[in-house]
């Protein structure tokens, strides 16, 4: 299950009789749509803070990767939860 530019993304275990993982998850699902995304967040704020936690940021525009706040979304952590069997977290963020 992927995360976002400032959460961690999960490999998954699957559980018996659940017909969910026939298919890829996709994420967390979005609370916000890439609209209010862009009213609520600025593309230049988003590139500060994984820096300075070393993920390297590069986006195609700066409207873009607004559009893919991590705010943007529900929490992955709390999604992922129940059939975890990695955690990955982010080195890099390509947004465009």
């Amino acid at each position: 299950m992927p995360g976002t530019m400032g959460t961690a993304s999960y490999v998954m275990a699957p559980t018996a009789g659940n017909d969910a993982f026939w298919s890829s998850a996709h994420g967390a699902d979005r609370v916000w749509s890439r609209h209010q995304a862009l009213r609520r967040v600025r593309g230049e704020q988003l590139c500060d803070e994984p820096e300075s936690h070393g993920i390297a940021v590069r986006p195609i525009s700066r409207r873009a990767l607004a559009k893919e706040a991590p705010d943007a979304y529900k929490d992955v952590d709390d999604v992922a939860a129940a059939a975890t069997l990695t955690r990955l977290v982010p080195l890099g963020v390509v947004a465009g």
